[in-house]
């Protein structure tokens, strides 16, 4: 007979990006820290996915949403969409994937509003309770909308806030082992600012950036009445460098750090040969601000594995007369906390109202279940069928 918490465990094995659970052990010391709804922080486009899913200090593009909203506040263009398609872990399963739809208005030269849709595919499941019962089908699916407001708070600095709704319906209903199950939902919000300087060297225009966002802060997801599961609260914190090389060529690079906002869920207790590293199994009873609070000094190893929860990101871009891009990128997660290694590249062409972009990641470990990830983005700049706001946005587009 399946259990609730096999099942439970399965699905978020293959939802989510490192593919591990709790780890319990006191000899390689891995401590990996899960959540539910993992979705919500999987790269959804194909520019940060070329970058080593970089995004929060970037220059900004249609794609903000994800990354750090307030970026929207220096956009050249009034109104944009993009659409984005992600076939996911390919290498293991043929109907899992990820969709992203996302857009932005001005509403004015100070504010803007925003929104996406992320879909989240995770197949077909065959659920069974006894080994002679015919396997029921079921395509669970998760999703989450959310909106955002920006602000620009001074010439080089925006804010911005925005409220999600997660909805996770990964058992489709079906009782588990006796207990009756149902979709989880969550409500959470994403803090973020955006530091934008333009100035010049050697008569060049040379930007830096720098970015900071806290998302998914929220209440905790449940699929029965029991039991609660924290949802990925994430702090993302970078930097970017863009060098205008002529009218035609620009350069950036960029670095991120980010670490999840979640209790770890294991503690250390005294063994029999010293201490030894087990669940807590009070985890879920924290609130979800002292779990944030706490996923700084919570880790068994101190202060010194609490700095390998912290992924690292690396990103550069070429770009020819705003027109064609190249990209490439490199991520880093430490191994006792999933072991994540990937380096990425991407490529990105615009033609006037609409531009393609597709990036694919390449691991650096053989057999990885992220082998030969593809990402394809198609993005809409809708004031290009505008002739007066098109020489707006060329105006503001120079200024900067």
């Amino acid at each position: 007979m399946i259990k609730f918490y096999q099942i439970l465990t399965v699905v978020l094995i293959f939802a989510s990006w490192s593919l591990k659970t709790h780890a319990q052990s006191s000899v390689t010391g891995a401590n990996v820290v899960t959540t539910a709804v993992p979705f919500l922080n999987i790269t959804p486009d194909s520019r940060a996915g070329g970058m080593g899913d970089a995004g929060v200090a970037t220059l900004p593009d249609v794609n903000s949403q994800h990354w750090n909203p307030a970026k929207f506040a220096f956009m050249d263009s009034e109104t944009s969409a993009s659409l984005s398609y992600t076939p996911w872990l390919r290498k293991l399963v043929s109907d899992m994937s990820v969709s992203y739809l996302t857009g932005y208005k001005k509403l004015d030269d100070v504010q803007t509003i925003s929104g996406s849709l992320r879909y989240f595919a995770l197949g077909d499941i065959n659920f069974i309770q006894n080994a002679d019962d015919q396997p029921l089908v079921v395509s669970p699916s998760e999703f989450a909308l959310d909106f955002a407001y920006t602000r620009l708070l001074s010439d080089n600095l925006s804010g911005s806030v925005a409220i999600r709704y997660i909805r996770s319906d990964i058992f489709g209903g079906q009782e588990v082992d006796g207990n009756p199950t149902k979709a989880g939902n969550s409500f959470a919000a994403d803090v973020a600012f955006y530091y934008h300087k333009t100035f010049k060297v050697n008569r060049r225009h040379n930007i830096f950036t720098a970015g900071l966002n806290i998302s998914n802060i929220g209440s905790k997801i449940a699929y029965d009445d029991e039991n609660k599961h924290f949802i990925p609260t994430n702090l993302r914190l970078g930097i970017g460098y863009s060098i205008e090389m002529d009218r035609y060529n620009r350069v950036s690079f960029t670095t991120e750090a980010n670490k999840l906002m979640v209790p770890i869920g294991v503690k250390k207790v005294p063994g029999d040969n010293g201490s030894v590293v087990i669940a807590d199994p009070e985890v879920n009873n924290k609130s979800v601000i002292s779990g944030m609070i706490s996923s700084f000094s919570d880790a068994p190893g101190g202060f010194s594995e609490e700095l390998k929860e912290i992924n690292l990101s690396f990103g550069a871009e070429y770009t020819y007369n705003e027109q064609f891009s190249v990209r490439a990128g490199y991520f880093y997660e430490n191994p006792d906390k999933g072991n994540r290694k990937f380096i990425t590249a991407g490529a990105g062409l615009k033609m006037n109202l609409f531009a393609l972009d597709f990036s694919y990641l390449v691991p650096t470990t053989s057999n990885h279940p992220l082998e030969n990830t593809l990402r394809f983005t198609l993005s809409f700049d809708f004031d290009q069928m505008n002739p007066k706001k098109k020489r707006s946005s060329k105006k503001r587009r120079r200024r900067r």
